[in-house]
């Protein structure tokens, strides 16, 4: 029986924009955009601030010397929100509530960095004015936990965190590897068609 929900952000809360990342990116003078953004595990410096490696001024200004100038903290989350590629489906957050009010346990396992985190958990997140966090019991963030997907060690870091069991868990992601990676623990999961409607599959899996 599942009685908990672990979701992914990007490409499964809210709408990816890899395309859009790479324009925005372009803006602020990082030409070869294409080359250094990937679409589910990034690498080099972007990955390190995923990873928690590096703080935000610390990649702002290693970004600059990419771009060739001194970029803002406001320039570098403007970049970065270029991956948002639409408001947040008010559906998908009105099922989040759903499912904790019938009882699930619901959490964020995301690859993700503190300027998109930090857009996550203001009043600009959802139409209704609420932040991600508000929507789910708890969000392990990999700039948090210092560990990305697919890596076994943020499952089971979650597992333990959480105290739940990976048979009573579910796991919806867009990117085949952390699927696979879910899998070996045993945990149930769902692989999202990027920016799909997830919800009714959702329902038939918790309904069996």
């Amino acid at each position: 029986m599942i009685k908990n929900i672990a979701f992914d952000f990007g490409g499964v809360l809210f709408d990816l924009d890899y395309e859009g990342a790479i324009v925005t990116f372009h803006k602020i003078g990082l030409q070869d955009a294409e080359q250094r953004l990937d679409r589910y595990h990034q690498r080099g410096v972007f990955e390190q601030l995923e990873c928690g490696h590096i703080s935000p001024d610390a990649f702002r200004e290693e970004l600059g010397r990419m771009c060739g100038r001194t970029l803002t903290h406001e320039e570098v989350m403007s970049a970065w929100l270029g991956y948002v590629g639409a408001p947040v489906d008010e559906h998908k957050l009105a099922f989040l509530d759903e499912l904790r009010g019938r009882g699930y346990r619901t959490f964020l396992l995301s690859n993700t960095n503190p300027f998109v985190q930090s857009w996550a958990e203001s009043s600009q997140f959802s139409p209704a004015g609420r932040p991600l966090s508000d929507y789910l019991e708890k969000c392990y963030c990999s700039f948090e936990v210092g560990i990305m997907k697919p890596d076994p060690a943020f499952f089971q870091y979650m597992l333990d965190d959480a105290r739940i069991l990976p048979e009573e868990t579910l796991f919806l992601d867009d990117s085949p590897a952390n699927i696979a990676a879910a899998v070996a623990f045993g945990i149930q999961t769902h692989l999202v068609e990027k920016n799909g409607n997830w919800i009714p599959t959702v329902e038939k899996i918790i309904n069996k």
